[in-house]
């Protein structure tokens, strides 16, 4: 028999969360959010984090994408807190190239730090999770896992295994209380998000032209911040407001994907 909402919730204190990709536009605001809402924040990230982090948490600089690295991320993690609450998901890397230009390492190293980075967390994070009585798996895929276009297949690649992954995940952790969803973002103004806008598939001889004009084919005419995001983010991870969700994609894209390309 499935656990009440209640008795699920852990009685270690304060709430904690990892998140990867920590020092990034949604990974930063993501931090932040969670800090300021009570929990104590692990941030992991290959680049610095370049400002305080927050009190009561502490930060690894470290590339997810070799999984000697992973092992010794959780082994810390374990000799500090012992427990985990949440794992969010969220570091990756985008090529943008066409296939026929693609290499085989390219690909490969688009796959290891976007899908099989978050298997082996999710597997090294597993008894962390015992330890709390379950917790909340948030995997930051993209739409780019339901409607792409030119010159990105890696990613979009890495980001529709991560949707399965994330269906496969939450069937086979639902006896142990470990909900696992994903957020799908739309175009969200991060450095990923300007970088990509060189693969001219927006208008514009400059990146502010072409940011408008990217805002411009969402229904709502903007692009989304790294802080909506978060709070996407915070709502699946936060037992308290999406206790009965798992094993679902949730997009937030301003509209994007809901309009006809022909249209």
């Amino acid at each position: 028999m499935q656990k009440s909402l209640a008795e699920n919730e852990s009685s270690l204190s304060p709430r904690t969360v990892l998140v990867t990709g920590a020092a990034g536009g949604i990974g930063r605001a993501t931090v932040h959010l969670f800090a300021t809402s009570g929990w104590r924040v692990i941030g992991v990230d290959r680049a610095p984090f370049d400002e305080p982090f927050p009190q009561d948490g502490f930060f690894i600089q470290s590339d997810i994408s070799i999984g000697q690295n992973l092992e010794w991320i959780f082994n810390q993690v374990h000799d500090h807190t012992g427990y985990l609450n949440a794992l969010v998901n969220n570091a990756a890397v985008q090529i943008a190239k066409p296939i026929i230009q693609t290499s085989v390492e390219e690909w490969d190293a688009v796959m290891a730090s976007n899908l099989r980075s978050v298997f082996l967390s999710a597997k090294l994070a597993y008894p962390l999770f015992k330890a709390s009585n379950g917790g909340a798996i948030v995997n930051v895929s993209s739409v780019h896992a339901v409607a792409t276009s030119a010159n990105i297949a890696a990613y979009a690649a890495s980001k529709g295994g991560l949707l399965a992954l994330t269906r496969a995940m939450a069937i086979e952790f639902a006896p142990e209380n470990i909900r696992v969803n994903a957020i799908l973002p739309g175009a969200v103004d991060t450095p990923m998000l300007r970088a990509g806008l060189n693969r001219d598939h927006v208008q514009g001889n400059d990146i502010q032209t072409r940011l408008d004009n990217l805002a411009r084919k969402t229904v709502n005419g903007r692009i989304g911040t790294p802080a909506e995001i978060a709070h996407a983010i915070y709502f699946l991870a936060d037992d308290s407001q999406s206790s009965f969700m798992t094993g679902q994609a949730m997009i937030v894209d301003g509209g994007a994907t809901a309009r006809l390309s022909t249209e």
